[in-house]
């Protein structure tokens, strides 16, 4: 399967209030027009669900919210007569799991070999169906059981280690692993969030022109995105400088990173240098790509 929208994964960590829901419903405006091959495959996979296709919707990219309560059925499609699940209403998307560990782990698991994947296959005695899920996973979990583990603007956290600990493995390794960025949202102070006349920060329309520009790039250079690279291109095209490469091998040794952690950091930083319209990938764009994945470097 040629894979080119596939996206780089998220996971937010961050309390209650601070934004992570506002920033994950405003991440599909970043996101440049489907193509209309893309378009004429996200109309199809409607067309075949119970969820009719609306004009309007027509070259937007997907954005599916699914709520903690949902089976694995519905998250990955299933039934007598297999229907597509969330995961392929989102192809071509964005998928945003809010409160992940509220899910239960058995339906998270499911999410493992779509992710690699990029499809989903629903076996059935006398049929077998397969779904393209080609999306990109955006996640949101608070900090602790009680959501204020390390809030210095709100309330005071009384989630023993023991608890903290049982909330986050909720989450599997496995699945954490394959999630490139583990990032904190922290909530802002009022004087910050009541000052509206910032002008150092970057406009959505500039970071929206960045992001097209960056995937333009990939494409012609790659044939795909950086998130897609494998094998041979991915060694090629994503190795790191000298400095860069001593890094990342301290990072491998110190926080005991997987080979899959490995090669996502890898396309994460090619794609922090195509942000920053760098040919080669610097230490300090691996240092950065390493920043994002929080969890590795707290557990």
């Amino acid at each position: 399967m040629h894979y080119r929208t596939i996206g780089q994964h998220l996971l937010m960590i961050g309390p209650p209030g601070s934004g992570k829901s506002m920033l994950a419903n405003r991440l599909p405006g970043l996101l440049p027009p489907m193509s209309e091959e893309e378009a004429l495959e996200s109309a199809t996979i409607l067309s075949v669900s119970n969820q009719a296709f609306k004009h309007e919707l027509w070259r937007k990219r997907p954005f599916r919210n699914t709520h903690h309560t949902a089976s694995a059925a519905a998250l990955v499609g299933g039934g007598s007569n297999p229907m597509p699940g969330e995961i392929s209403l989102a192809h071509n998307g964005i998928l945003f799991l809010d409160e992940l560990p509220e899910f239960d782990r058995r339906v998270l698991e499911v999410l493992r070999e779509p992710l690699e994947n990029a499809e989903v296959t629903i076996s059935r005695a006398t049929r077998q169906s397969v779904f393209p899920a080609r999306f990109q996973l955006i996640t949101a979990i608070n900090p602790c059981p009680c959501g204020y583990l390390g809030d210095t603007h709100g309330k005071s956290c009384h989630c023993t280690e023991d608890q903290v600990r049982r909330y986050r493995g909720r989450i599997s390794g496995p699945l954490l692993d394959r999630i490139d960025m583990h990032i904190e949202v922290p909530r802002q102070p009022l004087e910050m969030i009541s000052n509206q006349t910032a002008n150092d920060e970057e406009s959505s329309s500039d970071a929206r022109a960045r992001v097209a520009q960056a995937r333009a790039l990939q494409l012609e250079r790659n044939g795909c995105t950086n998130s897609a690279l494998q094998g041979h291109a991915l060694e090629h095209l994503c190795r790191p400088d000298n400095e860069g490469q001593r890094l990342l091998h301290r990072a491998m040794d110190q926080l005991d990173l997987s080979a899959r952690a490995y090669h996502r950091i890898l396309r994460l930083a090619r794609t922090i240098a195509d942000l920053g319209q760098c040919d080669a990938i610097s230490a300090s764009h691996i240092g950065e790509a390493i920043g994002y994945r929080r969890l590795d470097r707290e557990s």
